[in-house]
Order: C-alpha cells, then structure tokens, then sequence
C-alpha cells in the first residue's frame, strides 16, 4: 500500500459531514455517512477484485483482511458488495480517508423539477400484485416462511445525474440513515441511496446489529402519522414478518459472543416517509472473533432482504424476479486493519449513471400479506430516491 495514504483527524473532525460528499470522485469514491459521522475515501492505493461466484462476501472478508494485514500503515478497506455474487465486488485501500465526527448536515440544494424522458418498470405494472400473490401460493404450500420480492424503475432524466449532488439531498431528508454514494466496478457508474438499516457494526470487542422488517407509510398529518406508527407495532403479521429477521440475525451472531443482548419487543424506527419495525441485537465478542465484514458475511443475506428458509427464498426469487438484483440489497462500508468497521444494507438506492437512474425496492411476503398493500410499500421506498432526482413519487 502506498504510503500517501492517511487518516485525517484532529480539528477536521468538526467539519460537516455532508462536505464529504464534495470530496468525492468518479471511479474511485466513496462515502458513508450517518448521523453525526461520516467517511469518505480519495485514491486508490490498492483494488481488491473479488470475482462472482458462491460465498463472494465471506471470499471478500477473507482477502481484505490479508490484504490490510500486508499493510504496513494504518488502513482500511471499504465499498459495496452484491446481493448475490452475480457481480465483480470491488473493496479499495484508498491513498486518504476522511472520518468526521459530529457534524450537523448542511443545507442541500433543492432537486429542480426534471423533465423525465422515460420511466419503466420492470416488472410491468400489475404484475408485481401477481408475483406476490403466487409468493403467497408458495407460502401457503409449506417449506417458505417469507420471500421478499423487488422491483425496479428505470428513470432516464433530460440532464446528467450527479451522484454526491443526489446524495446530499438525500442525506439532507434523512440525516439518520446510511447515506452512501460509491463507484462501482467495471464502469458500471456509482450506486447512491439512504439505508436505515445497519447490518453490522464492530468496535473493539463491542458488535451492533439494528435489523429491521415491518413497515407502514407516513402521512403528514401528527395524529394519524402515530396512529399508523402504533398500529405497525400491534399487527400480528407485521410482528411475525419482523421476529423471523430478529431471530435469525441473532441466532448467526451467537456462536461469536461471549454475550449477546436482544430487545424482548421491536421497537419503532423512523425515516422522513416510513416507520420500520426494529430490533437492537448488541454483543460483546469472544478473543479472536472474526473482523467486521465476516461478521457481516456471517449474517448476510437476512430474512430483511431474502426470506427464510434461505435456500427456498433464493429459489422463489430466482424465478420469480425477472432481473438481476446487482448491488441492491447488498452491503457497503468499511473494514480496517483492527478489525473494526461498519456495513450497512444497500436499501432505498439507485444505480447512476449518466442520465439514468435504475431503482430498486422490495417487500416481505409472509402468510397474511396482501399484494395490493406490498405494491404500495414498494412505491412508498422508491420515494426519497425520486425526490432527489426531482420526480414527483405522485406522477410515477
């Protein structure tokens, strides 16, 4: 690794963390923020190339982590990863990082209303209801107890799309949310979104798990936007959707803590336009536990994002999605040389490049769901990615 790489701390540390987003460049950037810290990368000074195929992210762990162990400076590793290993993954070593503390978002331009040339979904409208409806068949049937469903909306615009431009209006909407944008491999252009889920987080020997499932839409109006919170908390179907994605992150967590606490109840989470069912899972990690990114491979793909059984979700999905999922519903983070780092699902996100934006948004199916209301849910996600592009959600 070359040496020109650092990690800049002190007073920088104050500086705003949507200015991290002005740091970044096409083809090699990177940057994550959330809340009141960030990070963003400049450089490469090594690429780490992991091919497609079966166990990608555990294969990706397992090169970063010698990678920075070959390093004779303080390092890091970080990108995005796919759902499935369909796609060339790439983690870069960059010549400088960027981490910030504390910062409060600044003011993001507002998105100016764009002349949209074409939107298409895929799959057709109608036929999502279908899909769902024969998941539901599927359930009903016996061997699958969820299946989560996706879609996509190809959005071509009349200008350019700049990725850190559309990522600091999203960040500026939903400062608590992972707001990432990150170059992808093989000039694929830069996928951008704002996740509200983390997937994993280790510090030393602490881990951190936040997995949510269960969502209902938020209105305007205060008294029915908490009505429409506390009945998401109340409704058995929600509930159960939600239990498989806690218990089933918790239980892989398990054999690498020496302790290991789980919220007896789901609490509410927020972002600007949903509610989200949540589960804090935190541990405390046994001598010697995996880094952060094979923790994270270690609960990779959860229920949130595929189903359960597995193996049987991933068999529903194959045939009944019509396209390649990509970097939807993967990972993206860091790892460094201790070990440590953050991951976050890649939820409520698009796919830049030029003019073009494809998005990508998915549904739980568990017995008890209904298809017109999963339609919804999904038209509800797409939501803040629209608005950053300036397409009215309303008019799709």
């Amino acid at each position: 690794m070359s040496a020109a790489q650092r990690v800049e701390t002190g007073p920088r540390q104050e500086a705003n963390a949507t200015g991290l987003f002005d740091v970044y460049r096409p083809g090699t950037g990177f940057v994550m923020v959330q809340a009141g810290h960030g990070v963003a990368a400049d450089g490469e000074s090594l690429s780490i190339d992991v091919e497609p195929g079966p166990n990608q992210v555990q294969r990706a762990a397992t090169t970063a982590q010698t990678a920075l162990g070959d390093t004779a400076h303080a390092a890091v590793a970080l990108g995005v990863l796919p759902f499935e290993g369909t796609r060339t993954a790439r983690l870069l070593v960059p010549e400088r990082v960027q981490r910030r503390q504390h910062a409060v978002p600044r003011p993001a331009p507002p998105a100016p209303a764009r002349r949209v040339a074409r939107i298409r979904a895929d799959p057709r409208p109608g036929t999502y209801t279908s899909l769902v409806a024969e998941a539901l068949r599927r359930i009903d049937a016996g061997g699958l107890d969820k299946v989560v469903l996706s879609r996509t909306l190809l959005v071509e615009s009349d200008a350019r799309l700049e990725p850190p431009v559309l990522a600091r209006r999203l960040r500026a909407v939903d400062p608590e949310c992972f707001v990432f944008t990150v170059s992808l491999p093989d000039g694929a252009g830069d996928l951008i979104g704002a996740s509200p889920e983390l997937l994993l987080r280790r510090r030393g020997a602490a881990v951190f798990s936040d997995p949510l499932a269960g969502t209902a839409q938020r209105v305007a109006d205060r008294s029915e936007d908490a009505a429409i919170a506390r009945a998401l908390l109340e409704t058995v179907k929600e509930r159960r959707e939600h239990r498989l994605t806690a218990e089933a992150v918790a239980d892989a967590l398990a054999p690498f803590c020496a302790e290991l606490e789980v919220d007896e109840q789901p609490s509410l989470t927020a972002t600007a336009t949903l509610w989200h069912l949540r589960t804090a899972i935190r541990g405390v990690l046994l001598p010697g536990a995996p880094d952060a990114l094979a923790l994270a491979a270690a609960l990779h793909p959860t229920p949130a994002v595929c189903g359960t059984p597995t193996a049987a979700a991933l068999d529903v999905i194959h045939e009944l999605e019509e396209f390649d999922r990509g970097f939807y519903a993967g990972l993206v983070g860091w790892v460094d040389e201790r070990g440590d780092g953050e991951w976050a699902v890649t939820l409520r996100c698009a796919q830049v490049r030029g003019r073009t934006a494809l998005l990508y948004a998915g549904a739980g199916i568990v017995a008890g769901s209904d298809p017109d209301a999963e339609d919804l849910e999904t038209d509800a996600k797409f939501g803040a990615v629209l608005r950053a592009l300036g397409v009215d959600p309303a008019a799709v």
